[in-house]
């Protein structure tokens, strides 16, 4: 049995899946905040709990909002900044003493998708986080690939492409450039870009159930918001030409992204036809902790 451990920036989720990939038991806490040591010592008292309540010693494996450095083994590139520089996989496996394996929370989303979900039988699946941030995470013929930086997947820190006048007014991004596809395309991207738009301050789900009830603003900013993710997954496809991409995150409960976005995306593919499909998460929310509980190998022993 195999237990994962989703760290987020709200929450923390640990589930123990057994042979068969199903959940057998869950617990979720919200994640302290701005202090690394208390992050860890709640990950401990989950695992544990987990492995109380289903009385076996598992193996567990930890998504992260960031990478693990290939030279240095600290954290880089998370959004949870009191997690950078740390030395996160080594702490993890001398308080829970045991090995553990970490990957990016969207390559975890990623593998979870492609190994039984919507991404399933499929050779080249590419995930993708559109909620607080934007991540990404690429698994092909079943192998997660972190890539060389451990950062393959990262679409979300390239610029938007094929820029449209005003589109660089937004704040920086965390990572201190300006232009990310994150700023455009996170949650808070849409309500920076509503607010720069209508003077209306509103949560990215709260422009989505009025533009559904048929707010002509809010309607306008979503349809912005669909064009620019197309042309951003367009440049996803120029380069990795996947076969299924599939949305996670709150933003992917927007169910009318998968009509629109492939409809826009066609403009701006080198391809005299696109088959690529774009799809919800078969396991919602739920992807990321099933990832990485898949991401050790076998059981611990």
């Amino acid at each position: 049995m195999r237990i994962g451990v989703d760290l987020g920036g709200t929450k923390i989720e640990v589930a123990a899946l057994d042979e068969s990939g199903d959940v057998v038991c869950r617990v979720r806490e919200k994640t302290p905040q701005r202090d690394y040591a208390a992050t860890l010592n709640k990950i401990v008292k989950l695992v544990n709990e987990v492995e109380q309540r289903i009385d076996r010693f598992c193996s567990v494996g930890i998504g992260l909002p960031g990478a693990i450095s290939k030279p240095t083994g600290r954290i880089k590139n998370a959004n949870s900044t009191c997690l950078n520089e740390e030395l996160f996989k080594e702490d993890m496996e001398r308080l829970l003493k045991r090995e553990v394996s970490t990957a990016n929370d969207a390559n975890c989303f990623a593998l979870s998708e492609a190994m039984d979900g919507a991404g399933a039988n499929k050779s080249v699946v590419f995930g993708v986080i559109l909620g607080t941030g934007v991540g990404g995470g690429l698994v092909i013929n079943g192998q997660l690939v972190e890539g060389a930086n451990s950062i393959a997947g990262e679409w979300g820190h390239n610029p938007l492409a094929w820029e449209r006048g005003g589109e660089q007014n937004l704040p920086l991004c965390y990572c201190g450039r300006k232009g990310c596809i994150e700023t455009f395309l996170s949650g808070p991207g849409l309500s920076d870009q509503h607010k720069m738009r209508t003077g209306s301050v509103i949560a990215a789900k709260e422009i989505i159930a009025a533009a559904e009830r048929g707010d002509s603003g809010c309607d306008e900013s979503l349809r912005r918001y669909e064009e620019q993710l197309a042309r951003a997954l367009a440049s996803v496809i120029n380069i990795i030409d996947p076969d299924v991409i599939v949305l996670g995150g709150g933003l992917s409960n927007c169910q009318r992204l998968y009509g629109s976005v492939p409809v826009l995306w066609e403009r701006h593919i080198f391809s005299d036809h696109v088959t690529t499909q774009l799809l919800p998460p078969q396991f919602g929310d739920s992807s990321g902790v099933r990832g990485a509980a898949y991401l050790s190998a076998k059981p611990a022993t």
